[in-house]
């Protein structure tokens, strides 16, 4: 995104900014205040949400803020006497009055139309938390991987709680590096509660902080640091789960006598390599899937009992078959080979089950499926991936009223997710199973508009639009689906697509008969 204002340019992707093409020297905090001040622009930004925004909440003397913003002024040719673009408002804060022309760019502008128009979210009937990525503080990049698999862990345990609504790893990690305020985020994804941390590795020694936070009243409701050994992390995740629960939830806790509990692996080496291949996983690219793939490898190889690794290696082979980089013939067996280990090293592995449930469903084993899928939303219900693959297994026996139903608890679990245009492709389908056309021309629309790229979506957008007798639509979209499928062909749909009812596999084919597919 670029920002043009009073002969500068600042740009936050490559966080620059330049002075009549000049680039300007600035700190990167320094960088950051000027970022939200500009991006606030139509409002005062309080010291506080300065310090929240930039800080992320840590304690800040007043004289590093003073200087922080002196030095923003400075960078953009303005200064305290004269206030001419960043002016402070008595016992208010600070707001930036320069004229800007910005966002320059129309993908950039279009974003932040979207993100204005996004709905507000209701709080669940239940405590509903966002745990954010925890900052990586040990000022090597190659650590984020780490970080990141203990926010993932923390998300992994509370989301088991029935009693809870955990935001999705996906959504919570859309604010990764970016220095927002938990009010905001709890407006955009519908929580009261916001997680933060850090984590410090240095050698075999972790230090990490954690601070629970209640939007709705403004208040810290607990905060804690830990200094331990690298092979006491595991203790430490369920440590700051159960001060979590017991914050948030006392009477819970008291009644259930609440632990959280987990199966760690025997080995840290092992946990690091998963960790690693998580952060490939869920970039979702072809070499990604395989990096990740060959560290599952070598987790598998150092605990052959790691049910966590057994099952990612399955999930992640699956991945590949419904993306199309895989064969379903070669990987299925190894992915259910996988799946049913993971179950015996970890009976209650949610990712275990979905990957089983994902096996069973691509090879028509409907009832065995949806039986997986069922399970592992039993056993973590905020699991918006299980809702997806439940929502197209459902699809796909007919049961399309239910099937819709599960897509948009998933959007709800994840409703930042990178990913949704998939649970919105499905939705999509689930409409056109209850040949409800429009409805599914709509929600393929918009899983288009999110990624131009998902195949899936342009195939219902095809056969809803061919089935309305809208051709010049359907035409338009098949046009797509060979971009993006070129492979598309009226045999390949019959053959390769796991229906159960000859009558939906016919349906199907007849929109793509009516747009011309041969």
């Amino acid at each position: 995104m670029k920002f043009s204002f009073d002969n500068h340019i600042l740009d936050t992707d490559r966080r620059e900014l330049r002075r009549g093409g000049e680039l300007v020297a600035m700190q990167p905090q320094v960088f950051d205040l000027l970022i939200h001040l500009l991006r606030h622009r139509d409002r005062v930004v309080s010291r506080d949400d300065l310090i929240a925004l930039v800080w992320g909440g840590r304690i800040v003397s007043d004289s590093t803020l003073d200087s922080r913003i002196n030095a923003a002024r400075s960078a953009i040719g303005d200064n305290g006497k004269d206030q001419r673009l960043i002016r402070t408002i008595p016992r208010k804060g600070l707001r930036f009055v320069g004229t800007v022309n910005g966002p320059r760019d129309a993908k950039a502008a279009s974003q932040v139309r979207a993100e204005q128009s996004l709905p507000e979210l209701t709080l669940p009937d239940r405590p509903a938390i966002a745990v954010l990525p925890f900052d990586n503080m040990s000022g090597d990049r190659e650590q984020e991987y780490f970080s990141d698999g203990i926010s993932e862990d923390i998300i992994t345990a509370l989301s088991k709680l029935r009693w809870f609504f955990v935001i999705a790893r996906n959504s919570s990690f859309t604010y990764k590096g970016k220095p927002v305020h938990i009010n905001r985020v709890a407006a955009e994804l519908g929580v009261r509660y916001v997680l933060e941390g850090s984590v410090r590795r240095s050698g075999d020694r972790v230090r990490i902080t954690a601070q629970l936070n209640d939007t709705s009243t403004g208040s810290h409701i607990w905060a804690e640091h830990y200094d331990r050994e690298l092979t006491d992390i595991f203790a430490v995740q369920d440590e700051i789960t159960d001060a979590i629960v017991a914050a948030i939830e006392p009477q819970i806790y008291a009644a259930e006598n609440f632990r959280s509990r987990r199966k760690p692996p025997n080995s840290i080496d092992a946990w690091d390599l998963v960790m690693r291949a998580l952060s490939h996983h869920w970039r979702v690219t072809r070499p990604d899937s395989l990096a990740a793939q060959e560290l599952l490898q070598r987790a598998i190889a150092i605990d052959p009992n790691y049910g966590q690794a057994l099952a990612l290696f399955a999930t992640n082979h699956m991945f590949g078959v419904h993306l199309g980089w895989s064969d379903l013939a070669t990987a299925a067996p190894t992915a259910e080979q996988a799946a049913l280990a993971a179950i015996v090293a970890d009976s209650e592995d949610v990712w275990a089950h979905t990957a089983l449930g994902s096996v069973y469903f691509s090879t028509r084993r409907f009832e065995h499926s949806l039986a997986e899928f069922e399970l592992a939303l039993q056993l973590n219900p905020n699991f918006s991936l299980a809702q997806g693959y439940y929502a197209l297994a459902l699809s796909y026996t007919g049961r399309w009223t239910d099937a819709y139903a599960a897509t948009q608890r998933a959007i709800r679990q994840s409703p930042r997710d990178p990913s949704s245009a998939i649970h919105y492709g499905v939705a999509a389908y689930a409409q056109f199973v209850g040949r409800n056309y429009q409805e599914a021309i709509t929600l393929a629309r918009e899983a288009t508009r999110q990624r131009g790229d998902l195949t899936g979506a342009y195939r219902v957008l095809t056969v809803a639009a061919g089935m309305s007798g809208q051709i010049e639509l359907a035409q338009s979209a098949l046009q797509e689906l060979r971009r993006t499928q070129p492979n598309i062909s009226l045999a390949w749909i019959a053959t390769q697509l796991p229906w159960k009812l000859d009558a939906d596999r016919e349906h199907y084919l007849e929109g793509f008969r009516r747009a011309g597919l041969e």
